[in-house]
């Protein structure tokens, strides 16, 4: 039985919301969401990313169930007109994956300049409350009722890595929202979870070529395959509403967490 088939409505199957479905993380999830029976909703910055995601997701599963929504989480606007427009779609959504994010150079606390925290905050902790408000109140009024959110945290909503304050400050207020959700959302069966990811293998980023340690030096980390953090998002995603990973890490077996300092 697919983690879809538990979760499957009178008028059809699961409906997932992506943001940051044209790449990486985001774009994995996706496809393995697809594979297993889920509708799924597109959402990021980038219209043809986006929409080559759409295209694997058709050619991965039975039809063209899947929307692509250019998006900017930033936004609050834009995140309104998102919500609506999978509403509208779809009539429901049972899965929200808050995994757009991103990261800035490293430096030092005093060498972070304004604007560059800002962009940072906008999109990883602002972009996760505006879709977590606008999933929260979808989820509550529909029916049958209820959904899950899953946010895609970091090793850094843990311990930092060296100049990293801007990401590690939004990767802990992810923790936050995830632990304020799921208290919140007990009253109308919308369960939240977090998912701390240590070095995936993307196109995004790459360890192997190496990467600052606490000492200052320079060296290569251990790195997994993306297609296990997208595994595990999706048995969070299959569980039935009576049960929740509140936080879940999958990395590297060897990278430097346990004993990262």
């Amino acid at each position: 039985m697919s983690p879809a088939d538990s979760l499957s409505r009178p008028d059809g199957g699961p409906i997932a919301l992506v943001t940051g479905a044209g790449s990486g993380i985001g774009h994995r999830v996706a496809l393995r969401l697809a594979e297993s029976g889920w509708s799924v909703a597109l959402a990021g910055r980038r219209t043809d990313a986006l929409e080559a995601t759409a295209a694997e997701l058709a050619g991965a599963s039975d039809g063209d169930r899947h929307l692509v929504v250019p998006t900017d989480v930033r936004d609050a606007a834009s995140v309104d007109a998102l919500f609506d427009r999978v509403e509208e779609h779809y009539g429901r959504l049972d899965l929200l994956f808050n995994n757009a994010g991103v990261s800035a150079r490293p430096r030092d606390p005093d060498a972070v300049g304004v604007d560059e925290w800002n962009a940072v905050v906008e999109t990883n902790l602002n972009g996760t409350f505006f879709c977590t408000r606008r999933a929260f109140g979808l989820m509550k009024r529909q029916e049958p009722r209820g959904g899950r959110i899953v946010n895609n945290g970091s090793i850094s909503a843990h311990v930092p890595r060296p100049g990293s304050i801007a990401y590690t400050a939004t990767k802990h207020a992810v923790t936050g929202i995830t632990r304020a959700t799921a208290l919140d959302g007990r009253a109308h069966d919308i369960a939240c979870g977090q998912i701390d990811i240590g070095n995936a293998q993307t196109g995004l980023m790459s360890a192997t070529t190496g990467l600052t340690q606490p000492d200052g030096s320079v060296r290569p980390e251990a790195v997994m395959d993306v297609e296990h953090a997208a595994s595990a998002v999706l048995y969070m995603a299959g569980l039935p509403l009576d049960a929740n990973v509140l936080f879940m890490t999958v990395m590297a077996t060897t990278m430097p967490y346990v004993g990262r300092g």
